[in-house]
């Protein structure tokens, strides 16, 4: 069975590997063994889509959202499971509705918001609205594992003395490591590969994404295959590689998740 889901992840990859070793220009209908290594295809994808600007500008996005959302969404998280917060059922019942509203239909009112306040075409300006389409599922995750931890250690905490503040940052953040790095690295997958709100709220070219470039790369480039698939995986890569890195953190997180749930 790991053997089948191995496959069903990989083949995908293997493929967009080996299209883009083949020739530039080569027509592809499906798996084909390239005749000889042309890594050619990414220098010069590399170079007609402009990715050293794109990829610059999606890092620093993904760094400006990441941190952001993930304080954010522990302080809510936090709050809404361990404090009295007032109304706070029904404030975790709106911020619930959040990962029931698709994107897509709130980026063109989310556009109007943002130009009447100047805050279009601007780094902040997307930044501040991939924080906000984010928090709804990091509150509700960050709720759950602070929920899931003993009262009895939160109650001994304050009888200690501690400060709400103190007990949420030296008490239970040591034990909630792997839930914030699993927060993490999904909130810069997601910020990585977001395409509509970047593609609608930066105008400038320079400014866009890397996935908002591929895009407009893919229409200038739709009949080269292997360049298209050079590009994809330039695109990729970066997430690819955090994951890798985290990997441990992540798969910690939603075990913890899924054994406490």
């Amino acid at each position: 069975m790991l053997a089948v889901f191995l496959a069903v992840v990989l083949i995908p990859f293997l493929s967009l590997l080996l299209a883009a070793l083949q020739p530039a220009g080569t027509p592809l209908t499906g798996f084909a063994w390239p005749r000889g290594i042309h890594l050619e295809n990414f220098g010069h994808a590399w170079s007609a889509a402009g990715f050293g600007t794109l990829l610059r500008s999606s890092a620093v996005i993904a760094l400006s959202v990441v941190p952001a959302a993930v304080v954010c969404a522990t302080l809510a998280g936090y709050a809404l499971a361990t404090m009295e917060v007032p109304g706070r059922g029904k404030l975790y019942a709106y911020l619930l509705l959040g990962l029931s509203i698709p994107v897509e239909v709130t980026v063109i009112p989310l556009y109007y918001d943002l130009r009447a306040v100047g805050l279009t075409n601007t780094v902040p300006g997307l930044a501040l609205a991939e924080i906000g389409a984010f928090m709804p599922f990091g509150v509700f995750w960050m709720r759950a594992h602070f929920a899931t931890m003993p009262r009895s250690l939160i109650e001994a905490a304050r009888l200690d003395g501690a400060s709400s503040w103190t007990t949420l940052w030296r008490v239970l953040m040591p034990s909630s490591r792997p839930a914030v790095t699993t927060l993490g690295v999904l909130y810069f997958v997601w910020s990585w590969n977001q395409f509509l709100l970047p593609l609608v709220l930066i105008q400038d070219p320079s400014r866009r994404t890397a996935p908002a470039g591929l895009g407009l790369f893919t229409g200038q480039y739709e009949v080269d295959v292997p360049l298209l698939a050079a590009a994809t995986l330039i695109v990729i890569a970066p997430v690819v590689l955090v994951y890798l890195f985290f990997q441990r953190h992540f798969i910690n997180g939603v075990l913890s998740g899924a054994l406490k749930g």
